[in-house]
């Protein structure tokens, strides 16, 4: 697939109630790389094998959740062609000047219907994964790779109201495809929403919430299934606090665990998911098997993943 337009999404800013124990958290514990600390004491974190900067920005707060998120575009051309189609949806949106964020270029703001802040950005300083782009093997250094083996950034679930219309942003405005989708049985309300710019089964969802703005999880991939059971192993060690998992999904089919920062913010990791391409059906779920859905491999409905999210 030759991607163009938004390519991933490339940063998540989460808000953490102390910055001590969430760098012990995300650091020490789960191995991302930390990059820098800016002039407001916001800590930036990247995954060994990503190209850009960072990918995770951490802002101590009196309440835990999601600052924004923001989507990598292909190039400026592309925040030119997308502003208009934005507004011609009815989002207003606020521009962003480059070097406003650390290591970025301009930006483009929004409120999406669901209550979440989205940006869109073309440029971010590239550092590399330690590999290099001339004859780079296969394999960092000792050190690189460690804690729970995180490769990447890979996607996050957003809770709130209007997911539908925001569903329709992505998919009429931004080319996304709606991979999956999980309906009430008896009225055919979504409740959940899984959209895919790339060939993986999605790079953001969004989950039906009486709220507006709320954050359900980051999720980070894994390079296999085996390296899911070693985060669980640390993750017992260390005593954080576990959601679900390890267990199958039935939608997208990805092997996962589920588990809390020290603030209450979910993360997820994973390995596995289907390969999507553009012509993929849809594939549905109904309530009659939510069970199957979420966790397929006991079926059972957790109620603390259908409730629990963050602001």
């Amino acid at each position: 697939m030759a991607l163009r337009g938004l390519l991933r999404l490339g940063e998540v800013a989460v808000r953490v109630l102390d910055m001590a124990e969430a760098r012990e958290h995300y650091g020490k514990r789960m191995g991302l790389h930390e990059v820098m600390t800016d002039a407001a004491g916001q800590v930036y974190y990247k995954t060994w094998d990503e190209h850009d900067h960072h990918c995770l920005v951490l802002r101590q707060a009196d309440s835990s959740g999601m600052d924004y998120f923001a989507f990598k575009v292909f190039d400026d051309a592309t925040l030119d062609e997308l502003e208009p189609k934005i507004r011609a949806f009815g989002l207003h949106i606020e521009h962003i000047e480059a070097g406003v964020y650390p290591k970025s270029g301009r930006r483009l703001q929004f409120t999406l219907p669901s209550g979440h802040i989205m940006q869109l950005y073309a440029h971010k300083e590239q550092t590399g994964n330690s590999l290099g782009v001339l004859n780079p093997g296969v394999l960092p250094d000792e050190g690189v790779i460690r804690g729970f083996r995180i490769n990447r950034l890979d996607h996050a679930l957003l809770g709130g109201v209007d997911i539908d219309e925001s569903a329709r942003l992505f998919t009429e405005v931004f080319g996304f495809d709606l991979s999956e989708r999980l309906i009430d049985a008896e009225g055919g309300q979504s409740l959940a929403l899984f959209l895919s710019c790339s060939t993986k089964p999605h790079d953001i969802a969004f989950v039906l919430q009486p709220t507006p703005g709320r954050f359900h999880h980051v999720s980070f991939l894994l390079d296999s299934e085996t390296d899911v059971i070693h985060a669980a192993d640390l993750i017992g060690k260390y005593r954080i606090p576990v959601d679900v998992g390890p267990n199958r999904h039935g939608v997208t089919r990805g092997m996962t665990i589920y588990f809390f920062d020290p603030s209450g913010n979910r993360n997820e990791v994973f390995s596995g998911g289907y390969v999507h391409y553009p012509d993929t059906p849809t594939l549905t779920w109904d309530t009659t098997e939510l069970g199957h859905a979420t966790f397929a491999q006991d079926n059972i409905v957790r109620e603390s993943f259908l409730t629990v999210l963050t602001g």
